[in-house]
């Protein structure tokens, strides 16, 4: 009965450290909320950020633009590009600093470059290699299938059971079971 204060003093200081985390981490969720997204003043500056901001993809989503996105670093990157263009900066001055920053794939048409060429050449590569392959399939489809593929005794057997007509289905048994099909001597 004499650990019931000590397990008192860990459950009583264990509360002290929770309360005191309920006090810090509010503070922190409030330094890691996300800055609201707030257009340029300017009408034409906006016009030519949201046009830039089509042409950047979103390292999260990658199949989007960071002008579609929801993403936080999209919403990072799209404040990034107003304070940039506020700043003066030019269009491929900040298309040279995300592709520095994030790699050529955030462009969704990087520069060619030897780094760059299996984006740009692959597509065509890819297609290449299916009339390749598409080739050699009916190449060998129509060699195979060939009129005088057959030997001279093969034809023989094809004619002659050609001219046998339709085989005949053999009567039904007494026991309600097909009768045996007889042997046409397939010869194999």
């Amino acid at each position: 009965m004499r650990h019931w204060p000590q397990k008192a003093l860990l459950a009583l200081l264990l509360l002290c450290l929770l309360s005191g985390a309920n006090l810090v981490l509010p503070s922190y969720a409030l330094a890691q909320a996300e800055l609201p997204d707030v257009p340029l003043a300017d009408t034409a500056l906006e016009a030519r950020a949201r046009k830039l901001m089509k042409d950047v993809r979103c390292v999260v989503c990658q199949a989007q633009s960071i002008d579609e996105s929801d993403a936080g670093i999209a919403n990072d990157m799209r404040r990034l590009i107003r304070s940039e263009i506020a700043s003066g900066k030019s269009d491929d001055e900040i298309r040279h600093y995300l592709a520095a920053r994030y790699g050529d794939f955030v462009l969704f048409k990087p520069p060619f470059k030897a780094s760059t060429a299996l984006l740009w050449a692959g597509p065509f590569l890819l297609l290449g290699l299916g009339a390749v392959i598409m080739v050699m399939f009916f190449r060998k489809r129509t060699t195979t299938l060939a009129p005088g593929s057959l030997s001279a005794e093969e034809m023989r057997r094809v004619e002659a059971a050609l001219q046998e007509g339709p085989l005949q289905e053999p009567p039904l048994q007494q026991t309600g079971e097909p009768a045996t099909r007889p042997d046409h001597g397939s010869g194999a």
